[in-house]
C-alpha cells in the first residue's frame, strides 16, 4: 500500500509546530542580524555579523523539509529515519540561541555542544543510510543538514571563545590567545578538509559553511595582524576544499549514483 500523507501524522504535526515555534524564533536574528550579532561579546574569533546570515538559508531549506515530510520520499527519511530527533534539535537550538543572545555564554556553550551532537546524529543517519534519489532529497534532506552540521561546528568554536576567551575590545591578543585562536582556525580548516574527503565526492555544503565563516573571521578580525592573516590563510585553504567538493559533485552528477554503493543503501529495508 502506498504511503499516505497521514502516516506518522502526529510527528509531522509536531515537526511543523516546533519549526515555527522554536526555529521560527530565530528568524528575527536572521532577517536583521544587527539586532544581536553586533552587540555580542567580541572575541578574537568573532566573525563579521553577516556570517550568521547562513541561518537564512538553513531555515529556508528546513521549511522545505517540513513540507517534504508529507511526501512518500521525504517521509521515509524524515519520519521513519530522523524521527523525533528533529523536534529535539529544534528545542535545543532555540535554547542555545536565546542563552547566547542573553549573554549566558558558558551555559550557551554547553547547549552548543548539545545542538552539535543532535545535528551530528541526524547528519549520520542522512549521509550513511539514505540515498539522494531525487532533487527533493538533495534540497530538503541532504543540503540543510549538511549545512547545519558544518555551521554548528563553527558555532561550538565561537561559543567556546565567548565563554572562556578574552574580550578583544578590552584586552590585547596575548601569546596564549593567539595560540588558541590558531588552533581553533586550524581545527575549522581541518574539519572542512575532512568533509571534502568524507566521501569520493566530498560534502560541499558543510565545507562551504566553514569556509564562509573563516572568510567572515578574516574580514572582522583586523585588530590583531596575527589573527587577521592567519584566518586568511586558513580561509584560502578551506576554499580549496570547497573547490574539491564542487569538482567531486560535478563528477558524481556526470557518472550518476552507483546503486551498489553501500553508503547509499535505502534507509528502510
Amino acid at each position: 500500500m502506498a504511503d499516505s500523507w497521514k502516516d506518522g501524522i502526529l510527528l509531522k504535526i509536531v515537526n511543523v509546530i516546533v519549526y515555527f515555534v522554536f526555529l521560527g524564533s530565530n528568524i528575527y536574528t536572521v532577517a536583521s542580524p544587527s539586532s544581536i550579532y553586533y552587540y555580542g561579546k567580541e572575541t578574537y574569533i568573532t566573525p563579521a555579523p553577516w556570517a550568521f546570515l547562513i541561518w537564512t538559508l538553513i531555515h529556508a531549506l528546513l521549511l522545505g523539509t517540513i513540507i517534504y515530510q508529507f511526501f512518500p520520499s521525504g517521509k521515509r527519511t524524515i519520519i521513519d529515519g530522523i524521527s523525533w530527533r528533529f523536534p529535539l534539535l529544534a528545542i535545543l537550538n532555540a535554547i542555545y540561541v536565546n542563552l547566547w543572545a542573553s549573554h549566558h555564554y558558558i551555559v550557551a556553550f554547553v547547549f552548543a555542544l548539545f545542538v552539535s551532537s543532535a545535528v551530528t546524529h541526524i547528519y549520520y543517519i542522512v549521509k550513511k543510510h539514505h540515498s539522494s534519489e531525487t532533487m527533493g532529497d538533495e534540497l530538503f534532506i541532504h543540503l540543510p543538514f549538511s549545512l547545519y552540521h558544518g555551521w554548528t561546528t563553527v558555532l561550538v568554536v565561537i561559543s567556546a571563545f565567548d565563554a572562556f576567551g578574552v574580550n578583544r575590545l578590552h584586552h590585547g591578543a596575548g601569546v596564549w590567545t593567539k595560540v588558541f585562536v590558531f588552533l581553533a582556525l586550524f581545527f575549522l580548516e581541518g574539519t572542512a578538509a575532512t568533509y571534502a574527503f568524507s566521501t569520493p565526492e566530498g560534502d560541499l555544503p558543510a565545507s562551504i559553511a566553514i569556509a564562509w565563516s573563516l572568510w567572515a573571521i578574516f574580514v572582522h578580525q583586523t585588530s590583531s595582524g596575527f589573527v587577521h592573516w592567519s584566518s586568511l590563510a586558513f580561509a584560502v585553504l578551506a576554499l580549496v576544499w570547497v573547490v574539491k567538493g564542487a569538482f567531486g559533485l560535478l563528477v558524481r552528477r556526470r557518472r550518476g549514483i552507483a546503486l551498489s554503493d553501500e553508503e547509499r543503501a535505502p534507509l528502510v529495508g
